[in-house]
């Protein structure tokens, strides 16, 4: 049973998983997305989130305990200047992971994990979709169809009876 364990071991001595984790969080910062091993990415998901919300706090010791989990301090910075001021009304889970196809050495399920506010793509879509929801319009729309579907259906059965009648 393994009651009470929530660390993923992810196959690696505890120093190593501990630099492991903390590489894949300074790239993280760094470039706003990476793939990786879905197991990786949701292990790296419980790591850089608490870092994330101390960076909203930004103080002298906030920014020491940021470091002493990164170990880098141009991602401490970028952290700080850039990735807290645009989460910093986000009440949490400001990573999304996206699963891809297995790879194709050893078929390891991979993932995209990024941050969530980096990503145009799903923005701009989210921004469309509420512009396209009208019921003012749809209503007039409908009522148009409806009037020409009868029509055109009638004049379809007295051309069939015509032609029957002829027949």
């Amino acid at each position: 049973m393994r009651h009470g364990k929530k660390v993923n071991h992810l196959g690696r001595t505890d120093s190593h998983r501990k630099a492991m984790l903390a590489n894949m969080a300074t790239s993280l910062v760094k470039h706003k997305r990476i793939i990786t091993t879905l197991a990786k990415a949701k292990a790296l998901r419980k790591y850089v989130e608490p870092l994330i919300t101390k960076s909203k706090n930004d103080t002298t010791h906030s920014r020491r305990t940021v470091f002493a989990y990164l170990k880098d301090k141009e991602a401490v910075t970028i952290l700080f200047r850039e990735i807290s001021e645009k989460v910093a009304n986000r009440p949490g889970g400001y990573t999304r992971i996206i699963k891809m196809e297995n790879r194709l050495g050893d078929n390891a399920e991979m993932a995209f994990i990024e941050l969530v506010d980096y990503n145009e793509i799903y923005g701009a879509k989210a921004a469309t979709e509420k512009k396209a929801t009208r019921r003012r319009g749809a209503s007039k729309k409908k009522a148009e169809g409806t009037e020409e579907t009868p029509a055109a259906t009638e004049t379809d059965a007295t051309a069939s009876t015509e032609e029957e009648n002829k027949d």
